[in-house]
């Protein structure tokens, strides 16, 4: 499989990032990254530790300014000024730690920093409506939106992080190994919502170091080693081995040698 980039059905590009480089010291983090989400696509970012996915993570949600480089959003440049000024445009991110209060409820947890309210009163009414209605699109299994975050399963939670980025109804949502940590039926539930994301013609990129997950929800993976594009593939077109070859930037691994070892054994 060729490590180029692979050319994407036609589709309106809801993220556009070209020649993004940062450096942070004598550490050059990221060297001339190029990355795309199209809108109703889900895109992967793998790579190993210290590829740089986090920082270019972070450049997407408005933590870093890129050095050199140029963001575009549906076409118009962009330059963030900070997280605030990226959801602003459009971009919800759900970092791993989820960010979520536990001694509040769903409601409270979707609209913290940004309640509705009504002759100078929090307007509850609206607020449990509209987040059942966010629940709803993403056919989650929430119980009840009154109900404290501290007894919701580890799924149950991702879920409610989920909903919360789309109350400000983004163009992209990143979601930053939103499977860390969660069983087999609770990591079926969350790449069940990715899919729910994609169907309401959302860009989703997720980072994950879960090749399964990956290869389940994703239509195109993009590769990052050593702070640079290292390769990018059809999901439907490239084999857990060649993942790995692309990750660690060598064609004879220990994965692709332990493959050739059972194929001769069934020889």
């Amino acid at each position: 499989m060729s490590a180029s980039l692979v050319e994407s059905p036609v589709r309106e590009t809801a993220l556009s990032l070209t020649g993004i480089s940062k450096r942070f010291g004598a550490v050059q983090a990221l060297s001339d990254i190029d990355f795309e989400v199209g809108a109703g696509e889900v895109v992967a970012l793998v790579g190993d530790n210290g590829a740089g996915k986090s920082t270019l993570v972070k450049i997407i949600a408005g933590v870093y300014t890129p050095d050199q480089g140029a963001i575009e959003m549906t076409g118009q440049r962009v330059s963030f000024q900070g997280p605030a000024h990226a959801q602003s445009h459009g971009i919800a991110t759900v970092f791993q730690d989820l960010a979520l209060c536990d001694n509040l409820d769903v409601v409270a947890n979707l609209f913290l920093g940004n309640e509705k309210r009504g002759m100078g009163i929090l307007d509850e009414v609206s607020m449990e409506t509209e987040a059942w209605r966010l629940l709803r699109s993403l056919s989650a299994k929430i119980p009840s939106v009154r109900i404290p975050i501290a007894s919701l399963s580890g799924g149950q939670r991702q879920t409610v992080a989920i909903a919360r980025a789309l109350v400000g109804e983004p163009k992209v949502v990143l979601l930053d190994e939103p499977t860390a940590a969660l069983g087999v039926a609770q990591t079926a539930e969350v790449l069940n919502l990715v899919e729910r994301l994609r169907e309401q013609g959302l860009g989703v990129v997720i980072i994950s170091h879960n090749m399964a997950d990956v290869q389940a929800v994703a239509d195109r993976i993009v590769v990052l080693r050593l702070g640079r594009n290292a390769a990018e593939f059809r999901t439907s077109e490239v084999s857990a081995e060649e993942l790995v070859a692309a990750i660690t930037g060598a064609s004879d691994n220990v994965v692709a040698r332990r493959k050739s070892r059972s194929g001769e054994a069934h020889d």
